[in-house]
């Protein structure tokens, strides 16, 4: 089913709560998914900054959006989510993605971590705008997925209600430590 996928039910929130051609960044890009929606949401007149570590990340997203016409739209980055503020100014994003963990098909031995994590939300959080959204695929497992987890509600759990609102979302009747989805708005 579909619209059960963490990824799906994620694009859809972000579709209904974001306006199109904007500044999008997918701060963890692995195989180009979302860099992919993202760039079909930027038009002709938006933009899409997507990050990643791994160089098997940027040439899946290259060929992937090559497939779809869309290179154009996208601007592919060999660095962590960390450094997402040296490419898109303060208040001026409209939407930031991210997919925690590993590259699908990848080395499992490389995955995000909690510091970095937490540093790069961070980071997203001042690059939103004023009533624009982060959206946040949590998964637990492997080597550093429940630090990092745990981490991560700690650190949303402490935002300003005044200032944010974060959802946090769950998988309830799934076992294996489904993935989180969770979204962050930015209050006006």
């Amino acid at each position: 089913m579909r619209q059960s996928q963490i990824t799906y039910w994620c694009h859809e929130i972000i579709r209904s709560q974001v306006p199109e051609g904007g500044i999008y960044v997918d701060a963890t890009m692995g195989n180009g998914n979302d860099t992919l929606f993202f760039c079909k949401m930027a038009g002709e007149s938006g933009r899409v900054y997507a990050f990643d570590i791994q160089q098997k990340a940027i040439e899946n997203t290259e060929k992937l959006l090559k497939h779809h016409q869309l290179s154009g739209r996208a601007e592919l980055i060999l660095k962590s989510h960390e450094y997402m503020d040296e490419y898109v100014g303060e208040n001026s994003a409209d939407a930031v993605c991210f997919n925690f963990g590993y590259l699908p098909g990848g080395d499992h031995s490389i995955s995000t971590t909690a510091e970095a994590s937490k540093k790069a939300v961070g980071k997203a959080l001042k690059i939103l705008k004023p009533g624009a959204m982060l959206s946040l695929c949590i998964y637990s497992g492997g080597d550093t997925g429940f630090e990092e987890k745990e981490a991560l509600l700690a650190y949303l759990k402490e935002l300003s209600p005044r200032d944010y609102t974060v959802i946090l979302n769950q998988y309830y009747n799934r076992g294996n430590h489904p993935p989180m989805p969770v979204f962050v708005f930015k209050n006006l």
